[in-house]
């Protein structure tokens, strides 16, 4: 399917996309619980989860963040 993609829109336009690629798109999908992408990417426990992709979080803490602002603003 990738490379059907590639062929008909162009390399340029269409980049290779590796196993490695999908999985992390996949685990940093926004609004998963951090228990169903261990679950879905077989790791053996969420810490794993963490550990791996504790750089995704920075965007998470800041929409967090922003969330719990308009929640606390509310009157």
């Amino acid at each position: 399917m990738v490379e059907a993609a590639r062929c008909d829109l162009g390399e340029d336009v269409f980049p290779a996309i590796r196993l490695h690629d999908a999985r992390h798109t996949h685990a940093a999908l926004r609004g998963t619980p951090v228990n169903v992408a261990q679950e879905r990417l077989g790791h053996a426990s969420p810490v794993i989860t963490l550990t791996i992709y504790a750089h995704v979080l920075p965007g998470m803490q800041a929409a967090a963040a922003k969330l719990y602002g308009k929640l606390m603003t509310r009157s």
